[in-house]
């Protein structure tokens, strides 16, 4: 919505902006390098080694809201734990400027640092993950240093729910909370798949949110690829916050390429340049 102030007849009204139409405009460029970057992980798929397409895809929106957040220069620091969809990172770092060249024609080429999972040779990738688990003690302890050094910032850790098999994890949510990490934030893309299958075939997560509440945290749960909802939490100014905040984001594994949204098939795929470019198309 914008406002019109009163002026006189032969003078044009000045439109002023209101924060919905600040909020609208946010979103609509959120949204905008959401699809960039779900095309660029299509182009990595298509790449000689393909790539963890449907990680990439389900976590996509996590990452460009959790950049915005870190893009208010306050010292946060988003840690993709679950490394295997590097795809998604790289693209995310992308569009959202952290990362200035194109990574998807360079992805898994010798020489060039846009490999299987990320490390600090890429820019805007502070910890190196791949081990599934280790990028959550990661994201706390950058937590603890900045409250330590009397910094602001959050350290944000997104996993998979299939990492949540992980003791690490688990260990690492005790010591936040027994720390009162209120400044640190772990989101879980619940996708319901992981490598071998379904979560739920496999070690089945009942009774999540009451889990991470009984460890101690505030706990949400949002539709993973609302960037409205995603922006909203993760914006939320925690400086008095003295929980630390699980996020449950219910996504779909392989989202915005129908060819695999939603199946487990859709871990790791390798594809031509022209189902590529299909695919491509489509995405919106």
């Amino acid at each position: 919505m914008t406002v019109l102030l009163d002026a006189p007849a032969d003078v044009p009204a000045q439109v002023v902006p209101t924060e919905d139409d600040a909020q609208a405009a946010l979103f609509a460029t959120l949204s905008e390098r959401a699809a960039a970057a779900r095309r660029l992980i299509v182009d990595m798929a298509a790449s000689t080694r393909g790539c963890h397409l449907g990680g990439s895809l389900s976590v996509l929106d996590i990452l460009i809201a959790a950049l915005h957040r870190a893009s208010a220069g306050d010292g946060t620091e988003v840690v993709l734990s679950k490394g295997h969809a590097a795809a998604g990172l790289y693209a995310a770092l992308h569009v959202s400027g952290v990362l200035p060249e194109n990574p998807a024609p360079l992805y898994g080429l010798a020489g060039h640092p846009y490999t299987g999972h990320p490390g600090p040779k890429v820019p805007g990738v502070r910890f190196p993950t791949g081990s599934l688990g280790h990028g959550v003690p990661y994201a706390a302890g950058w937590a603890l240093a900045r409250r330590i050094g009397g910094q602001g910032g959050l350290g944000i850790a997104v996993a998979g729910d299939g990492e949540l098999q992980e003791g690490l994890v688990w260990e690492t949510c005790q010591v936040a909370a027994a720390q009162r990490l209120g400044n640190f934030v772990l989101v879980v893309d619940r996708n319901g798949g992981q490598n071998d299958g379904y979560v739920e075939d496999i070690s089945p997560l009942h009774r999540l949110s009451e889990r991470f509440a009984a460890f101690g945290f505030e706990v949400a749960e949002t539709d993973g690829h609302d960037l409205r909802a995603l922006t909203a939490i993760l914006s939320a100014d925690r400086s008095e916050a003295h929980r630390p905040l699980a996020v449950i984001a219910d996504t779909v594994k392989g989202k915005g390429v129908a060819a695999v949204q939603g199946k487990a098939g859709s871990h790791y795929v390798s594809i031509d340049a022209t189902r590529a470019a299909k695919w491509k198309r489509a995405i919106r």
